[in-house]
């Protein structure tokens, strides 16, 4: 009954595949079959010819994370459980265990797909929070000051949460999170902190100051844990939302109101960095009189292929998102002009080597392509206009072209 009311939800609510095996021999049977296939087990203490968790002990062996479901439980239990490395534990015989067991293996889930950011100038601290955290399979990323801790935000590494201690020894936990607000603006990261101080008052002025959450040391890790992972969850929806919010209804990437918002920070990053960098709009040629042709439907379909050849093109290092119509940006990551004009002419070179297949005919494209350098703070829009002007010009010397200041100096100079 257990294993199919728990199949069925995850299935159909989670959207996960199941795999459910009634005893020890078919779960070896499973993880012989396909090894690597399983991001989760969620098992019984006692299997029919498992009775002394021989199951649990191969799951581990087999480096497959662990959530235990189990009628016999009491708090020694649940810490021999736990000691042994399971992630969770969570009892059959309580009202609504189904959907708290499917709670903790979303939590689970969610955890194997989170990093934070650890701030603790303490070493022996610091080394216990973060055992703490990948215990239950987070990943880590340890700093010992507030500067390393902003260093690695403006590398853009991939960070879902910063949890710190109030008491770092180049900033204090609340300037910490006042200058990443500061610096992230509306979709700053979610900032927990800690701290030894017997002044509750500090935990309240952190909250107040826009912390997400505080905890006081020492703490039990259940606490520590939960309130983790309650923040990984909410940090996990709001990305899904504003990863939403952010695409292109039609391609599929990243729309004009995202390039807006997430460019000016990604430049200042740069600018702090030291480097200069580029901006560039990309424009299909002749692209009305392709929809004037063929019609909308065709222009679409361009359209789509353009954004997807791009993607592909620019990866994750740069920033590209489509502007409107058939214009698309691109932010270059760290690019001064000369590297971000070859750049440019690859991906000029290769959209009109590529071939469109539409109602059975064979198209092909041509794109026109501005590129301004980044080399100084001024407002986001005088960076795209500079930009835009560019693009006029290349459109106005004969289009399937990039023009930006260099291949204007080399002009001049021949």
């Amino acid at each position: 009954m257990f294993a199919t009311a728990l199949k069925y939800g995850l299935e159909t609510v989670h959207g996960i595949r199941v795999t459910h095996c009634a005893s020890l021999e078919a779960l070896r049977q499973e993880m012989t079959a396909a090894p690597d296939s399983f991001s989760l087990a969620v098992l019984d203490l006692n299997l029919p010819d498992a009775p002394n968790c021989e199951a649990l002990d191969f799951i581990l062996a087999n480096n497959v994370p662990a959530v235990v479901f189990t009628a016999a439980f009491n708090d020694n239990t649940r810490d021999q459980i736990l000691g042994r490395g399971a992630l969770d534990c969570v009892i059959k015989n309580q009202p609504e265990s189904i959907n708290l067991l499917i709670g903790a293996v979303d939590r689970a889930l969610t955890n194997g797909k989170t990093t934070v950011l650890l701030a603790d100038s303490d070493t022996p601290s610091r080394v216990e929070l973060a055992g703490i955290l990948r215990r239950q399979r987070i990943s880590v990323c340890e700093v010992a000051c507030s500067a390393d801790a902003l260093l690695v935000l403006d590398s853009g590494e991939a960070i879902d949460i910063v949890v710190t201690d109030l008491d770092l020894s180049d900033m204090t936990g609340a300037a910490l999170l006042a200058e990443v607000r500061r610096r992230q603006g509306d979709e700053a990261l979610p900032v927990i902190a800690l701290s030894d101080s017997g002044d509750r008052r500090i935990g309240a002025r952190f909250l107040e100051a826009g912390g997400t959450d505080f905890i006081q040391k020492p703490f039990l890790e259940a606490e520590f844990n939960g309130r983790i992972a309650y923040a990984a969850g909410i940090q996990k929806r709001l990305q899904t939302l504003q990863r939403q919010a952010a695409s292109d209804y039609l391609t599929d990437i990243y729309n004009r109101r995202h390039f807006f918002l997430t460019g000016p920070r990604l430049v200042e990053q740069c600018l702090r960095r030291g480097e200069t960098t580029a901006i560039a709009i990309l424009d299909i040629d002749h692209f009305k009189r392709l929809n004037d042709t063929y019609g909308h439907e065709i222009g679409d379909v361009v359209l789509k292929h353009v954004a997807k050849r791009l993607t592909t093109l620019v990866g994750d290092e740069h920033l590209l998102a489509r502007l409107g119509g058939e214009e698309f940006g691109i932010l270059f990551n760290g690019f001064d002009v000369q590297r971000a004009f070859t750049f440019c002419e690859k991906l000029r070179i290769e959209l009109a080597r590529s071939r469109i297949v539409a109602d059975d005919e064979e198209l092909s494209i041509t794109v026109s392509i501005g590129l301004a350098t980044i080399e100084a703070p001024e407002s986001f829009e005088n960076y795209l206009h500079a930009a835009d002007q560019f693009l006029y010009m290349a459109k106005h010397a004969g289009r399937n072209r990039v023009i930006s200041e260099l291949a204007l100096l080399d002009a001049l100079a021949s």
